[in-house]
């Protein structure tokens, strides 16, 4: 019978500890289960107990030679990390032979951003696309308003959704939001996302309690708002899948084009760590070095 094959008591109380008293989701027990299985099976290992450091380090330099993507290699070095500590806590193993291991470093994926041009398009197709007829007469009012106030002042997508109409202030051209961590901020709002969000209120009648509603006028969900942002893709010409994470991306990087500082842009962000921010100024010195090669005659 192969390793694969046999029972292996351990893991499946893992598991089991990770499902009930962690309630981690179904997905990641079904990599965590998998990565166990294939490092056992391969390893062809008889006892976690014995197994050493040198085993798991031969694992990894396997993964690497075929290739494997870092987030898939540190995946499956989570599954064994968060295996032994269980094993150390609940069944006195004395140590964890993942711990001296140095992983490789996760890729830095810069974010994709749209042009200026494309931000112009997409806040117009609210208002020029063809109109539901069961729909509300102010719903593409409030599409618009969503649109621009997202762009503007560079919010996360449930913060969005969780605004009242009192967090927004016309008279000092802001919005008060609550981030990450309960953190409160203070973010300013351009001249046209105000205007959007007077014209859908007027014409929608939402005076207080959530600012944007659904046409039961119940708050709006952030699952909604990105099918709203989805529907309105269709209608421009932007060639890319769309999520309302790229607007928070475009809105940082416009900033940083314009010469916004860095600390500026990580407090209008809501960012705990500058470092988070810094991304963003890595994409603007890929696009002035695309700038540089299209344009310099001896780039």
């Amino acid at each position: 019978m192969s390793a694969r094959d046999s029972r292996d008591p351990l893991a499946e109380e893992f598991l089991r500890y990770l499902e009930v008293e962690r309630n981690v989701s179904p997905r990641t027990l079904i990599a965590y289960r998998q990565a166990l299985e294939d490092f056992r099976a391969q390893k062809n290992v008889r006892s976690w107990r014995n197994c050493c450091a040198d085993d798991f380090r031969d694992y990894l330099f396997e993964l690497m030679k075929k290739s494997q993507a870092r987030s898939y290699i540190r995946l499956q070095f989570s599954a064994f990390r968060t295996f032994y500590r269980f094993l150390i806590e609940r069944k006195n193993f004395r140590k964890d032979p993942v711990r001296e291991l140095q992983l490789p470093k996760p890729e830095k994926k810069l974010p994709l951003v749209l042009t200026r041009q494309q931000i112009e398009e997409l806040l117009a197709a609210p208002l020029r696309a063809p109109k539901h007829r069961a729909a509300p007469a102010w719903m593409p009012l409030r599409d618009a308003a969503i649109l621009e106030l997202f762009y503007s002042s560079g919010l996360r997508l449930t913060e969005l959704a969780s605004l009242n109409v009192a967090d927004l202030d016309i008279y000092t051209e802001s919005v008060r939001v609550l981030g990450k961590g309960r953190k409160e901020r203070v973010c300013p709002v351009g001249a046209p996302a105000l205007e959007a969000v007077s014209h859908y209120r007027s014409a929608a009648n939402v005076h207080a309690g959530p600012l944007f509603i659904n046409k039961s006028r119940r708050r709006i969900s952030p699952r909604s708002i990105w099918l709203i942002l989805k529907r309105y893709l269709r209608h421009t010409s932007i060639p890319i899948a769309l999520s309302p994470h790229k607007l928070r991306h475009s809105f940082a990087t416009h900033l940083l084009d314009s010469g916004a500082d860095l600390r500026s842009v990580q407090a209008l962000l809501g960012h705990a760590s500058l470092s988070t921010t810094q991304i963003y100024t890595h994409l603007t010195v890929e696009r002035l070095k695309k700038a540089y090669t299209d344009a310099h005659p001896r780039a």
